[in-house]
């Protein structure tokens, strides 16, 4: 569909723009750090006439990064990276107010999924900038005489930046990556307070639950698990933790959880939350062993945590039973609850991340960005970390925007971290 002023995209319903436009404003306030950057972007113009094209999760705060690109001169395309991850009004938004071609649709089926990837790519990007790798994978696999164009990228979450480092292994990644997710003010605080408080919050929105009391089962204690236990244990939830990792099993016991296999975790849990980034984390043998009621959610990247195939297998039948609850009934008359057809919960039922935690981890995405224009022939086909001085540049800058003052060392004790001389 076109707009009058011509500006090309796939939205639900243009008519949405000017609620959108509101939370796209209310996030704004609430992201500092980016708005800091953009003044800068719009003085300086670093990515003046670039080409980018983004596969992220449309949402209010994804949309203050893309104006903010935008304002640095960058020529965007933008897509989203989950089926219902999209907040409709923001993406009509975005093309009714902001001029930003934008191809998102809540809901979408796969193949309009991969037909806006497509329309990204389209775009012939300079700079891919991605949420899960879907738009590199594609770029690399269908879009091969497009790949000339890229100069790199940058990836924002744990599951794009594990299958961008698979493809530099084996020689398939074409370009320069920056892996965001590694950035310190990013994994620290996006995936353990943002996740921590969205993932709990998409829960409770589609089920209503009172956690209190409930036996609350999280796969993977990465960062994202360690934010949903934290999170759910202050809400009164017994918290059971399952790890393949013996080190991050240790610390989950040492944080006061219960560590078990899910094979046990299953007969007893009465919610799960999936965050590993893995596929088939909850397969066959532990819905056989799922009380009555048990409430199944994911809040990892990709919906293959839950095997749900098995999941319709093993049911005589399923309803939705509310928005974003879905009801299979067992052969032997249990009743199971997938929320959000298995995908990101946190966005599927509520509204992601809060826009104050996100103000660092798009600041990461924008500073990467411009970064990748400077030094791209520097680099090799290779997943890089955020440059140390950016991550903290990025820290100092929240921190000033809270109102918040740190010591600095002195000469003397500069002195002494950077020798060896001075002893007992």
């Amino acid at each position: 569909m076109e707009t009058a002023a011509k500006v090309k995209g796939d939205v639900k319903d243009l008519a949405l723009a000017e609620q959108g436009k509101r939370r796209i404003e209310w996030a704004n306030q609430h992201m500092p750090v980016l708005q800091l950057i953009r003044k800068r972007f719009i003085k300086e113009q670093p990515l003046k006439g670039v080409r980018m094209s983004a596969c992220l999760h449309v949402t209010s705060e994804t949309a203050n990064l893309a104006i903010t690109l935008r304002d640095g001169g960058a020529d965007v395309v933008l897509c989203g990276s989950n089926p219902l991850s999209t907040q409709d009004d923001v993406a009509a938004s975005l093309i009714r107010d902001y001029n930003i071609p934008t191809y998102a649709i809540k809901g979408e089926d796969n193949a309009t999924y991969y037909a806006h990837i497509a329309a990204a790519i389209e775009h012939k990007p300079q700079i891919t900038m991605d949420d899960g790798a879907d738009l590199v994978t594609q770029l690399l696999t269908k879009h091969l005489d497009l790949v000339k164009n890229v100069i790199g990228g940058t990836e924002e979450t744990t599951t794009g930046v594990i299958r961008l480092r698979a493809m530099a292994k084996d020689g398939t990644l074409k370009y320069p990556v920056i892996a965001v997710n590694d950035a310190l003010t990013k994994h620290f605080f996006d995936n353990r307070y943002g996740t921590g408080q969205s993932t709990l919050d998409g829960v409770i929105r589609a089920t209503n639950l009172l956690l209190a009391g409930l036996k609350l089962v999280v796969a993977g204690y990465g960062w994202c698990g360690r934010g949903v236990s934290m999170r759910a244990k202050g809400l009164g939830a017994d918290v059971i933790v399952t790890e393949i990792n013996p080190t991050k099993a240790i610390e989950a016991v040492m944080d006061g959880f219960r560590v078990m296999p899910m094979n046990e975790a299953a007969k007893i849990g009465d919610v799960f939350i999936t965050v590993t980034g893995n596929k088939s984390v909850l397969t066959h043998e532990h819905f056989e062993k799922m009380k009555d009621g048990a409430v199944i959610s994911n809040s990892g990247h990709f919906n293959v945590e839950i095997d749900i195939p098995s999941l319709e297998k093993l049911s005589s039948g399923h309803r939705v039973a509310r928005p974003f609850v879905e009801e299979y009934t067992t052969k032997d008359g249990r009743k199971l609850y997938l929320l959000g057809d298995g995908r990101l919960i946190n966005l599927a039922a509520a509204e992601g991340h809060p826009a104050s935690v996100m103000d660092m981890s798009f600041a990461n995405q924008a500073l990467s960005a411009e970064y990748m224009v400077k030094h791209s022939k520097e680099l090799q086909n290779q997943v890089y970390s955020v440059p140390e001085h950016l991550d903290q540049q990025i820290a100092k800058l929240k921190l000033e925007s809270l109102g918040v003052n740190i010591d600095k060392l002195t000469p003397e004790q500069e002195h002494y971290l950077a020798s060896w001389d001075e002893g007992t």
